[in-house]
């Protein structure tokens, strides 16, 4: 039985053109002999009537003041998906092959119960491939699933996978099914070797790994979502990024072992970014900085915030976040007092930006009698975006570095940080600069001439 799994996001679903063309793609693989499984992300995207920011935007609407807990958040944003599947399944059955439309959990998707950001931790199938053996065509709601509580609660609780979780859904599924191969339609040709908006005509890569699509989505590129690309990796899963509205054969993502070369693969950018430096040069022994350090990561993780350009060194540490969170991290952090328990008695108090704020003034002038109180202040730069060059196998080439900072010197860019990784070398530059950045990298690496 070969199954393959096809997830079909907003663009794709958005329009009964769309929809029609998507779902002239799933009749296509049937006639191919496959048994296809569809995964749908809720139609449209931001401003579109069923979209998940439209239905988040409709609690906002009512009391912006007033906290929406993720349990009902969960339920509320998990309609979208929904009814794309129900309308999907239905406009298969107006073409003449009978399909079922199923939510998350109905399709046997098992998490972990942290709402808003859930990790898949099970797919029970039984009902999809009931529903494959009866002749249709399973319709799955993706970015959802269910916690199970334990027998008194058998209908389990609602819980969504984070933003881009359709992919997730699309390639768990293909690994509980054993599906012959997962393919991703969306409304580019692949996976790009940088954003179109910034290079306008930049080839699609045909073959790109793993781990290289994982990198090039955690910095910035909308292509798979990282978990998607992993999930796919450890199940050695064919997975293909489409498009729907062309006949392009797409991107296929390998296995190292199938990697074709040693080469850059891309240039990402992301969006708005925060830069904040934490000065730790108060804390004069090693187990305070630990400790400072311990406290400050531990809190951004609580509140789910993505960190970027982690700067790691004796007397501070330093990352940037989305400028979108960036009130969570001056809410939770600045005027946050942390006490050391030892002997003797100091406590730590963080301040970001040059000026104390109100909160920051009044707990210090709180804190006075208690001990030894030391600043924590954080340095602040806004505006700032991180540009990244993505490869495998060629992060280590010696000079690279080198070239990379020497083509934005000569083009007077200046560079506020940089951090690598396996896969990718990344600078901080001015978001206004951040297309020029792009292009002029693109063109050093004659990423233009990759097939």
């Amino acid at each position: 039985m070969r199954i393959k799994v096809m997830k079909f996001g907003g663009t794709s679903v958005a329009t009964p053109e769309g929809r029609l063309q998507s779902a002239m793609r799933v009749i296509s693989a049937k006639e191919q002999g496959f048994r296809p499984v569809v995964v749908v992300s809720a139609i449209g995207r931001r401003g579109a009537p069923y979209a998940t920011d439209t239905l988040l935007g409709l609690l906002r609407d009512i009391d912006a003041n007033v906290h929406a807990e993720a349990r009902e958040v969960d339920m509320l944003i998990s309609c979208g998906e929904v009814l794309s599947a129900v309308i999907f399944a239905h406009t298969l059955k107006s073409l003449g092959h009978p399909a079922q439309a199923f939510q998350g959990g109905q399709a046997g998707i098992r998490t972990d119960g942290v709402y808003g950001n859930a990790r898949i931790v099970a797919i029970k199938p039984g009902k999809l491939l009931a529903s494959l053996d009866e002749g249709f065509i399973p319709v799955v709601s993706g970015f959802q699933g269910t916690f199970d509580t334990g027998p008194d609660f058998p209908g389990g609780e609602l819980t969504t996978l984070g933003r881009g979780g359709s992919d997730t859904t699309a390639s768990a599924l293909g690994a509980g099914l054993d599906a012959f191969a997962v393919e991703i339609f969306t409304d580019v040709d692949g996976v790009k070797t940088a954003d179109p908006d910034a290079v306008k005509h930049a080839p699609t890569l045909r073959k790109v790994t793993y781990d290289e699509v994982a990198e090039i989505a955690h910095l910035g590129a909308k292509v798979v979502h990282p978990r998607a690309a992993e999930i796919a990796m450890n199940s050695g899963i064919p997975l293909w990024v489409k498009n729907t509205f062309s006949d392009d054969e797409g991107t296929e993502i390998v296995s190292r072992d199938h990697f074709p070369g040693r080469r850059v693969t891309g240039v990402t950018h992301t969006g708005k970014l925060v830069y904040l430096q934490f000065d730790l040069s108060q804390a004069d022994t090693a187990a305070d900085r630990v400790f400072l350090e311990s406290q400050i990561f531990e809190t951004m993780a609580k509140y789910n915030v993505n960190l970027f350009m982690l700067d790691l060194s004796p007397s501070s540490i330093g990352f940037a976040v989305p400028r979108s969170q960036y009130p969570i991290v001056e809410n939770v952090l600045d005027g946050l007092v942390l006490p050391m328990d030892d002997a003797p008695r100091r406590v730590y108090l963080i301040q970001i930006g040059r000026a104390a704020s109100r909160e920051v003034s009044t707990q210090a002038a709180l804190l006075k009698s208690l001990g030894d109180l030391r600043r924590v202040p954080a340095a602040l730069t806004e505006g700032c975006t991180m540009v990244s060059l993505v490869g495998h196998e060629y992060m280590q080439q010696p000079g690279l570095f080198l070239s990379v900072l020497s083509v934005l010197a000569d083009s007077q860019i200046q560079v506020l940080q940089t951090s690598d990784s396996d896969y990718s070398l990344s600078v901080l530059i001015t978001e206004s600069e951040s297309l020029r950045a792009v292009k002029l990298l693109h063109e050093r690496f004659g990423l233009s001439e990759i097939r």
